[in-house]
């Protein structure tokens, strides 16, 4: 069992959070400030910018009026309120914006985010950052836990979060987003793994038939040097170039395979694979 938080975005019963909250959940409650309690489905979740939307059966439940993220600045008021703890349902926390692009990796995912100096505690993940209007600015859905450490606190910007949101609830995940269709593996020196004989870098380990790499004759066990002119040391990397990028744009890749660098062009495709 775990709990976390999250916010209502319509008052037909959808409700945003975080995909780390509720991915691998057999089952999920979600209890109003009230004290009612709902049965939850997942409507959809994103594991690359740790998003979902879950739904509940309600009608008229008042939902939050959404800010615009990308006029923040250094020093704006900031409010948190969530679920700390997985009990304390309804806590208000206070602050200010300590960053606004704040580049964070999270499980392997790099995001842009907003940091905060408002108190996040365990269970305060999916729950939302507020501005002094009460407009929805951020999605709490990470803090700086190490021994020492306050005031450390992350949030998902809302702006460029909408559009997320809004595919996962007509069609459960994420479809704009550009795609090698492949499976890649960091090595490092230190890594132990079958690729011990190679180079540190990104590799292609697996290709889906008929996919964009597959069509660009990309072949398992390249290792990417670089894509659309940036250098490439890790899968972070490659995924930094995707976001820049949407369905149908043509992006040149250079690869070494055995010992030779090959150049191809990539037309990019939907995800062939759901989060």
């Amino acid at each position: 069992q775990g709990a976390g938080s999250g916010v209502i975005i319509s008052k037909d019963g959808y409700i945003v959070t975080n995909n780390h909250v509720v991915s691998g959940a057999t089952s999920l409650k979600v209890t109003t400030t009230d004290g009612t309690e709902y049965d939850a489905s997942v409507v959809g979740k994103d594991s690359q910018t740790d998003l979902a939307v879950i739904k509940v059966d309600a009608n008229n439940l008042q939902a939050a009026t959404l800010g615009d993220s990308d006029i923040l600045q250094v020093g704006d008021p900031a409010i948190a309120i969530g679920n700390p703890l997985g009990e304390l349902g309804g806590t208000v926390t206070t602050g200010i914006i300590s960053a606004t692009d704040r580049q964070i990796t999270i499980d392997d995912e790099t995001m842009t985010l907003l940091q905060t100096d408002a108190a996040i505690n365990p269970g305060n993940s999916g729950g939302g950052l507020f501005n002094a209007d009460g407009n929805l600015i951020g999605i709490v859905n990470a803090k700086e836990s190490s021994t020492g450490i306050e005031g450390l606190g992350f949030a998902i910007p809302i702006t460029p979060a909408q559009d997320i949101i809004t595919e996962l609830m007509q069609n459960g995940s994420v479809t704009s987003r550009p795609a090698l269709n492949v499976s890649l593996y960091d090595y490092t020196s230190n890594n132990q793994s079958q690729y011990s004989k190679y180079e540190d870098g990104c590799y292609i380990v697996q290709i889906v038939k008929n996919g964009a790499a597959d069509k660009a004759g990309l072949k398992q066990n390249d290792r990417i040097l670089s894509f659309d002119g940036e250098q490439i040391q890790s899968t972070s990397d490659v995924k930094n170039v995707l976001k820049k990028h949407k369905i149908g744009d043509t992006v040149k890749m250079v690869v070494e395979r055995d010992s030779k660098k090959v150049t191809v062009e990539i037309t990019l495709q939907a995800q062939t694979q759901t989060n």
